[in-house]
């Protein structure tokens, strides 16, 4: 959708630009042609243009559009199996996660990076203006080594896997093929299985995935595809360390985290996205198979002792929910978990915005409300700051604009 060219400015907010700065307590933001323009106390702003739509924002908060890093798009967020997904028809599959990157993008999100499941024609779709959703950055599938996470197969089949969320290799001969076709796909980064996981059914979280040279071999052809980046599910503790080693840029998860690690990270400025949102989301226990139960809630409190102390020493955290797997919609949840991990309020709206937008390597572009980003901009009821379990709450996300395009308007803010 193109943007408007009429300016826009909001004005009787509290802000936060998101870039580590305090709030502004009646601040302003300035849009003209999608692009932030000016943001600042209203005493401040300039004289806007003759003709400015002027938006009175009622005391709510204005803020950058958020960023997920990890979501997948092609699952419902429910009990259903990666292996019912692999046999869905992919036109099928597109259908359905077409209402979940809206649901998403009214929930706050204007960027997400999606994991496994969605590919170009997706990011290509929300580009065009024929699916409505956040603007997408897409993995197309997750690399991994047979029985790793990314093999769905039941212990006894041996056919060739190559399904909608997973594709198989193994040694660094066949890692290279691999890589080089999800990206001849056109994949946007890499993601990688460096452990086992929850609901893969032939391996464990704390069971190695992909080796250290096999993980070396993939960050070096997609850094050589203009520095693309490569992202790591890695739950146990060695898996994290053949990750980081490997040259990864995020570890995804992260629940097994220690000192050695967290050294290691800090000391080559690795982001962990420790996605709490599916770590507090319980497993049913009448659709979950009793092996993935057990795994599920065994994990969640593995996660639950180590994110807290990766936080406190300061590991660099974005903002990932594993949508998907947990429900659609509740990614700012993530934001409240955080928190009641350690982190201060500024600093998970941070891992939110800038901090994600850095990991993508779209800071540039979006992550705070500077003149010249994107006119990405989420107006929440209340004050974050004071309530940041708020905003896990669509109902608190009142406006959604992208590029300067209002896509949600609660309470008939922008009308």
């Amino acid at each position: 959708m193109p943007a408007p060219t009429t300016p826009v400015l909001l004005h009787n907010g509290l802000l936060i630009d998101g870039t580590g700065a305090g709030p502004v307590r009646d601040g302003s933001l300035l849009i003209e042609d999608g692009r932030v323009r000016w943001a600042g106390p209203s005493a401040d702003c300039p004289v806007p243009a003759e003709g400015t739509r002027r938006i009175d924002v009622r005391g709510g908060t204005i803020l950058p559009g958020f960023i997920d890093c990890h979501v997948h798009m092609a699952a419902p967020g429910t009990a259903l199996s990666h292996a019912e997904i692999a046999t869905m028809p992919r036109s099928l599959l597109t259908f359905l996660a077409a209402p979940r990157m809206r649901q998403t993008l009214e929930a706050g999100v204007t960027t997400a990076r999606d994991l496994g499941g969605a590919d170009a024609g997706h990011r290509r779709a929300v580009e065009s203006g024929l699916l409505v959703g956040p603007r997408l950055l897409v993995a197309v599938a997750m690399l991994s080594p047979t029985g790793g996470h990314g093999d769905f197969r039941a212990g006894n089949d041996d056919r060739a896997n190559d399904n909608t969320m997973g594709r198989l290799a193994d040694g660094t001969s066949e890692c290279r093929r691999a890589v080089r076709g999800v990206l001849r796909q056109g994949a946007d980064c890499v993601k990688i299985a460096a452990t086992g996981g929850v609901w893969s059914p032939t391996d464990q979280p704390d069971d190695d995935g992909f080796l250290e040279d096999e993980i070396r071999t993939i960050t070096k052809i997609a850094a050589g595809h203009r520095g693309k980046k490569v992202a790591a599910h890695a739950q146990g503790r060695g898996g994290i360390l053949n990750a980081v080693r490997g040259g990864v840029a995020s570890v995804e998860h992260g629940y097994e985290i220690d000192d050695e690690a967290i050294d290691l990270m800090l000391e080559r400025g690795t982001f962990l996205v420790p996605t709490l949102t599916t770590a507090h989301t319980d497993p049913d226990p009448k659709k979950a198979a009793p092996w993935a139960y057990a795994k599920k809630k065994h994990w969640q409190e593995v996660a639950r002792r180590h994110i807290p102390h990766a936080i406190e020493r300061g590991v660099r955290v974005a903002m990932g929910t594993d949508c998907g797997i947990a429900e659609h919609g509740t990614n700012l949840r993530e934001l409240g978990y955080l928190v009641d991990c350690g982190m201060t309020p500024m600093g998970a709206l941070r891992a939110g915005t800038a901090e994600a937008a850095e990991l993508l390597g779209i800071a540039h572009e979006t992550g705070t409300l500077e003149p010249g980003k994107r006119a990405d901009v989420v107006i929440a009821r209340g004050n974050p700051l004071d309530d940041i379990h708020a905003l896990g709450d669509p109902g608190n996300i009142l406006v959604v604009m992208k590029d300067g395009v209002v896509y949600k308007d609660a309470d008939g803010l922008a009308a």
